[in-house]
């Protein structure tokens, strides 16, 4: 059987049975739980997580993948739901009230579009129990990175006031085949339940993310300045002097709440 891969999509399957287990193992499957596969492939991990639950959708976006797993004998005996569609623009609401319970969704996704399907699914996070996702290793050091690191931006702040992220395993290339050009790494991202990050509306949260790192060499004073004078910044106890990186997450959830009291219009 020929298989044509697609750069487009960004396909590097997993081969390495050991990390496979391993994946397998960190994951933690149990019978009762639902599960989401994004980006199958082959089935690769599907097939060995079909020995430990009998409730698995994947979503893959290949036509060809997807014959190719219909046709897989040991999906069809565990009645694995196979969708054709685009994980980026799939409403994952249709399967998660079906279900009725809170879903775990997992995969190995193309680089190109993570992130994307990361911030995709954070639209869903009330029906979401985790997600266990193998990244690129600079996508995954992002996430985790905190306030002084030059990891720390938009993608760390923003993820983090959704979920709580755990590393849990690096995956070299030689794991995959064709081989890509980058280490893989494996993260746990768990939505929190008692969230500290009170916020109504992170749209104000989002422009200024954005604002004060597409300026990220400059002082606050700087960078947002078309937001903030420096007399609000010194009454809300935030050092205008400082950059965009060395601002924690509560003191950017602080300015949105300002300038969303103050500023609605904005």
């Amino acid at each position: 059987m020929k298989i044509f891969f697609k750069k487009k999509y960004g396909q590097h399957l997993l081969k390495n049975l050991h990390i496979i287990n391993n994946i397998i193992f960190l994951i933690n499957p149990k019978h009762h739980h639902h599960f989401i596969e994004i980006g199958p492939g082959l089935g690769a991990l599907t097939v060995p997580m079909t020995k430990y639950s009998k409730n698995i959708s994947v979503i893959e976006i290949d036509k060809n993948f997807v014959n190719i797993l219909k046709n897989n004998k040991i999906l069809l005996h565990s009645n694995v739901d196979i969708i054709l569609n685009n994980a980026l623009s799939f409403n994952y609401l249709i399967l998660m009230k079906k279900l009725k319970k809170r879903i775990r969704i997992f995969g190995s996704l193309p680089y190109n579009i993570s992130t994307a399907v990361i911030f995709n699914l954070f639209n869903f996070l009330n029906n979401i129990k985790d997600m266990n996702f193998i990244l690129q290793k600079e996508v995954a050091n992002r996430l985790i990175a905190n306030p002084g690191g030059k990891n720390y931006g938009c993608l760390s702040i923003m993820t983090q006031l959704f979920c709580r992220i755990k590393l849990l395993m690096e995956i070299s290339p030689n794991s995959f085949f064709p081989i890509p050009k980058i280490i893989s790494n494996m993260v746990c991202l768990r939505p929190h339940i008692n969230n500290s990050y009170t916020l109504k509306n992170i749209y104000f949260l989002s422009k200024i993310v954005k604002q004060a790192f597409s300026m990220r060499r400059k002082i606050l004073r700087n960078s947002l300045s078309n937001l903030f004078s420096i007399e609000e910044l010194d009454y809300l106890g935030i050092d205008y002097k400082i950059r965009a990186e060395n601002v924690s997450i509560l003191e950017y959830c602080q300015l949105a709440k300002w300038l969303e009291l103050n500023r609605k219009r904005i």
